[in-house]
């Protein structure tokens, strides 16, 4: 599994877009897209009290907070308890606990080349 060598902590806002490669960990705020880069497998965690405004692609997402924007998901998406989507969702293997909520369309992926076309950079 990819490390999480990247962080955007609770007390931060950021506004504007993010490419990250490897792991990213988001406790504050993104408003703008947030988009792993082409290269290893990227991770994003977004935690209880982080939220992004904006659309979000990467190979595996572990979400426990808020996104408010399309989802693209090359892998898996796990949904913890306190997670929310409000926005489409593309995702391949799909992990939902409990409680976690999508306000959007769910769209299985069940191509590779799918997913390349739906994930370009945008950020």
């Amino acid at each position: 599994m990819t490390e999480i060598d990247s962080l955007i902590g609770e007390q931060m806002r950021v506004v504007g877009h993010l490419m990250f490669r490897g792991g990213l960990r988001i406790d504050g705020v993104v408003i703008g897209n947030v988009v792993a880069e082409a290269g290893p497998e990227s991770l994003l965690l977004i935690a209880g009290q982080g939220r992004v405004e904006g659309e979000v692609c990467c190979d595996h997402l572990i979400l426990n907070g808020e996104i408010k924007g399309c989802v693209m998901c090359a892998h898996l998406l796990e949904m913890q308890p306190h997670a929310c989507i409000i926005g489409d969702v593309w995702y391949r293997v799909l992990e939902m606990h409990a409680g976690a909520r999508v306000i959007g369309k769910m769209h299985p992926l069940q191509k590779a080349g799918r997913v390349a076309a739906i994930m370009r950079p945008r950020a």
